[in-house]
């Protein structure tokens, strides 16, 4: 497996309401500015995602991949596993939750091969700028009343 990256951010929202805008996938376009469109493929017995396909376009890195979910049974954490992309050969993320005092601290694991080649130390510092805008895009969204 590849090396992960983490990242961690504090956002003022109880870890149910984190949780629910992790979940609203057809919501991400609103909010993640790379993200232009998003299909949920297929659903739990919960009605929760189990395969979404997400059409990206970070500038310079622009992909379709669909990807599969493994929800947490307590809702404080959510895996993710890559199923078919153009651009990746594999992704496995994370977020987990822990909330305090109706503070939640989310943690954001991702590691990611692509299909070209890249320079270990390229690859993470393109993570942790991906993560970092990730986490800040969902506090945002997560704190909005």
């Amino acid at each position: 497996m590849a090396d992960e990256s983490t990242q961690s951010i504090v956002v003022d929202a109880p870890a149910a309401r984190i949780m629910a805008v992790i979940a609203d996938f057809p919501a991400y376009p609103e909010w993640a500015n790379a993200v232009k469109s998003t299909e949920v493929l297929s659903t739990d017995a919960d009605g929760r995602a189990e395969q979404v396909t997400f059409t990206l376009d970070a500038g310079v890195f622009k992909d379709v991949y669909t990807l599969a979910y493994t929800w947490a049974d307590d809702g404080l954490s959510v895996d993710w596993e890559l199923v078919k992309g153009q651009m990746q050969r594999s992704q496995h993320g994370r977020y987990r939750l822990v909330e305090r005092d109706g503070r939640t601290e989310v943690t954001y694991t991702l590691s990611v091969q692509l299909a070209v080649p890249m320079i270990g130390l390229f690859r993470r510092k393109a993570e942790k700028m991906i993560m970092d805008i990730a986490l800040k895009e969902l506090k945002r969204r997560a704190e909005q009343d």
